[in-house]
């Protein structure tokens, strides 16, 4: 009861608050970068400023006046008042004091807009000034793979100057399978923007990292974001947010969160929905809103505590999130800085987490702020700064720079564990080493290791006695966007299927516990009704089933090796119409078995190139992975029964016998079915225990582990199953 009057309460003075803004919207002063003798006048006043300014280059000195000339304009040009103050501008380059820096991390469900919201502010504030990237969308990802997929894979830092303060931003990850990107950054910021879709709500992945922004003690302020479709619901949403957050503990401070309306793609943000319908209205007639970014940046500075610490007569230490790759500078180590101040040159170490071992000693060659999609330059930087640093190339993610004086490396975050695995060994196909470049065992290993010390997520265990090298991931996407960043860099490998990771009860050493997962899933409601029988047999719980507009959203825990597969089916059960989403939820008792779903395969007998002639022949018996002239060699799986039992070894590389005798009849004309080719989503989902992927830069085939067919035969006898491997 108490519950529900502390929430009608929260309600009407957010309310009452909105009523009382309206009408007031664009008369609050945004001043941004004044100009650069005023600017000075102000470094100097705060003792930041010094005879070190006066060699700067021309180049960057005339660089940034014409940034905080563009970044007023910009703010001008939408109808904001700008002011030009001494307060108002920062030289990106310089300390600046600790009340005047906001560290904020974004965090999200998968497309609910958090790079779009990011680009948004870094355009509206003028970082991106003068640059390409202003022409350009989700100019954060500038990964390859993120560029085509539509996905944040990797967490970025960048900064925007605001009304005199230093704004460091981290955008992160919002698929499920990348959450130790989320996990990592959250040392480094003071608070966090949970960004929602007004239409959707919390998703799975919003659970996750709302959980893990509250454990940390954060107040997040909450964005709806695409507040101006049609569908949203703010209601609705708000109201499963504030339930969300109860159902994870939140304490009263978290609960009465700031919460914002937003349209990240048309650039404006409001506290206020009768704003909003007057924006959405201008928008229908089409008009531009006249709305900005300023409101959100105002509750950023105005919410957001500044970063806690010491700098003056303190030691420097910094906790390593993230590291970068530098073509002239090598290894370069990205943290917050935690105490103290540093200067390029000073002399600094690196310590192991958790043993506090010194690794190696150095000192400080270059130091980095980034800006927008550039990197500055700079002299000297404290406590709450978020910098980068080149010197020791040594160092690894979660270790500790500090001074020469600590003894001490920083606590770190430890992420969740992995739940599946995979193993990379050396391609030896009979079509080995036509492709690739790096082909040998040591090459992989070497590549997997360096891969370990940038992506915390992932596990790598060598046992040193064989070939290959067990990786262990979050789930069936990280693993692929590895092995597609491998075979890009011309590696060829032979990846086994994923295998849930089993674990033993720490209470009764012969009882076994497997990974869960939540799993969240709209579709239409005519689908519905297969969905529930597949999860079903996959040992899958239904928790909720509910209403979405025109969906059905039902919310499932169901084991990790349950959603393994499943990925297919559900896209053909839905028509490709439904979406899925899952995070890790917990280690549970193991379920049992469940019946198998997918059929037998066909196998190549023979070594050659594929024919049409027995393609044609093949085909009536199942569905076919290969195409005419495609090269094929024993052991490689070139298709899937249509009936169930055991694999039927076949020969597609047979060829129709010629003679000088001219045939009665007329030959008829062989049309095959269009083969789909594999992407490494689908054949990872795809294949069998028993079977392998084989991934080269331009082809990716199924085979066998086993090649030969009479071994192959032998061994299956002699299986064991992963369970009984634990327990032994």
């Amino acid at each position: 009861m108490q519950a529900s009057i502390r929430i009608s309460g929260r309600r009407v003075s957010r309310l009452t608050s909105a009523k009382l803004a309206a009408g007031k919207s664009g008369s609050h002063p945004l001043s941004l970068c004044a100009a650069a003798i005023s600017g000075s006048n102000y470094l100097a006043e705060a003792g930041i400023l010094s005879g070190r300014h006066l060699a700067l280059p021309p180049t960057r000195v005339y660089g940034y006046r014409m940034y905080s000339a563009s970044a007023t304009a910009a703010f001008s040009s939408t109808g904001a008042n700008s002011t030009s103050n001494a307060d108002s501008a920062v030289d990106l380059g310089d300390m600046i004091p600790m009340d005047r820096i906001r560290n904020i991390g974004i965090i999200a469900h998968v497309d609910h807009g958090k790079t779009t919201l990011v680009d948004c502010l870094l355009k509206q504030s003028g970082a991106l000034s003068g640059s390409s990237a202003m022409q350009e969308t989700r100019v954060m990802d500038s990964n390859a793979l993120e560029k085509e997929r539509g996905i944040t894979i990797l967490s970025k830092v960048t900064s925007l100057v605001y009304n005199g303060h230093r704004i460091n931003i981290v955008d992160t990850p919002g698929h499920a399978d990348f959450g130790g990107e989320v996990e990592r950054i959250l040392s480094m910021v003071d608070s966090v923007i949970l960004v929602v879709d007004a239409t959707e709500g919390p998703m799975a992945q919003t659970k996750f990292v709302l959980t893990k922004a509250l454990s940390r003690g954060l107040t997040p302020l909450v964005v709806l974001n695409k507040i101006d479709r049609p569908t949203s619901r703010p209601d609705e949403v708000d109201s499963e947010l504030l339930e969300l957050f109860m159902a994870l503990g939140a304490s009263d401070e978290q609960t009465a969160y700031e919460l914002m309306y937003a349209s990240a793609k048309e650039g404006w943000c409001s506290k206020d929905l009768d704003q909003v319908a007057t924006y959405v209205d201008a928008a229908s007639k089409g008009q531009k809103a006249s709305g900005t970014m300023s409101p959100l940046l105002d509750a950023i500075i105005e919410k957001v505590p500044p970063p806690k610490g010491e700098r003056a007569g303190a030691p420097f230490s910094m906790l390593v999130t993230q590291l970068e790759a530098n073509p002239y500078l090598g290894k370069c180590a990205l943290g917050r800085i935690t105490s103290g101040t540093v200067r390029a040159g000073d002399r600094i170490r690196v310590l192991e987490p958790g043993t506090s071992n010194v690794k190696e000693d150095g000192k400080v060659t270059k130091l980095f702020l980034r800006s927008g999609v550039q990197q500055i330059e700079m002299a000297q930087a404290g406590a709450g700064d978020v910098v980068s640093i080149s010197g020791v190339p040594s160092v690894s993610v979660n270790s500790t720079i500090a001074g020469p004086d600590v003894s001490q490396a920083l606590e770190f975050i430890p992420v969740d564990p992995p739940t599946i695995s995979v193993t990379f060994s050396v391609n030896d196909s009979p079509l080995a080493g036509r492709e690739g470049s790096q082909l040998t065992s040591g090459m992989i290993r070497d590549r997997l290791r360096r891969e370990a010390e940038v992506n915390v997520a992932l596990q790598i265990v060598d046992d040193g006695k064989s070939e290959a090298m067990e990786v262990r991931g979050r789930g069936e996407l990280q693993l692929s966007v590895l092995i597609e960043t491998m075979r890009r860099e011309g590696f060829e490998l032979s990846v086994t299927p994923p295998r849930v990771l089993f674990k033993k009860s720490p209470k009764n050493p012969q009882q076994i516990l497997e990974p869960f997962e939540e799993i969240t899933i709209d579709v239409d409601h005519e689908s519905s009704g297969v969905v529930i029988e597949k999860l079903t047999k996959r040992k899958g719980e239904l928790k909720n089933f509910s209403d979405l507009a025109d969906k059905a959203r039902m919310v499932f825990h169901i084991p990790t090796r349950g959603l393994l597969g499943y990925a297919s089916e559900f896209k053909n059960d839905t028509h490709g119409t439904g979406v899925m989403n899952h995070a890790f939820l917990r280690y549970d008792n193991h379920v049992g078995a469940f019946e198998k779903s997918r059929k037998a395969s066909m196998v190549c007998m023979s070594l050659g190139t594929a024919t049409s002639y027995a393609l044609n022949t093949i085909e009536p018996r199942g569905r076919l992975f290969v195409r005419n002239s495609d090269e094929v060699y024993p052991g490689m799986v070139v298709g899937e029964l249509s009936k169930d039992g055991n694999d039927l070894d076949v020969n597609p590389t047979k060829a129709k016998q010629l003679t000088n005798i001219r045939a009665a009849g007329k030959d008829e004309t062989i049309r095959l079915t269009p083969v789909k080719p594999w992407t490494l989503e689908e054949i990872i989902a795809y294949v069998n225990p028993d079977e392998a992927i084989e991934v080269t830069p331009t082809q990716i085939r199924l085979r066998k582990q086993i090649l030969d067919s009479t071994k192959r035969k032998q061994l299956s006898r002699r299986r064991v199953s992963d369970i009984d491997e634990l327990l032994e």
